[in-house]
């Protein structure tokens, strides 16, 4: 079970997806906030003060890793670990990722929904130690 304090912001385009993570995460215990574009996870990043992000590559208005190298530019979010979540597997955008201060990638046709949840749950069970 989640430390009750622990927030998770998800931004992600796709409904189900969201949804999906919305509600295991708040099932496990974690408390959740969710975005479906770029500009609105970067307002909610900066208010919300989230424990950790999960950042979908491929977003409306602004995409992923735009997003990711702006909250790491910001002093009240570039210490919030993020890992991003993709379909694309390609070696040069993963590497700009962590170029940009990425804790993590995960790609999405590679974990079913439930493994990409324990992935993260796992990671804040590391950080709390």
């Amino acid at each position: 079970m989640a430390d009750s304090k622990e927030k998770i912001l998800i931004i992600e385009d796709d409904f189900f997806i969201r949804e999906l993570y919305d509600r295991q995460f708040t099932k496990d215990g974690y408390t959740v906030v969710t975005s479906e574009d770029g500009p609105d996870g970067l307002v909610k990043a900066s208010s919300e003060h989230p424990n950790l992000i999960l950042l979908d590559i491929m977003l409306p208005k602004l995409n992923g890793l735009d997003l990711l190298r702006t909250l790491k530019s910001k002093d009240e979010t570039k210490d919030i670990p993020v890992i991003l979540l993709t379909n694309l597997g390609q070696e040069s955008v993963i590497k700009e990722g962590f170029e940009y201060g990425a804790e993590s990638y995960l790609i999405k046709s590679a974990y079913t929904p439930s493994q990409i949840i324990d992935e993260v749950k796992s990671f804040l069970e590391q950080k709390r130690q």
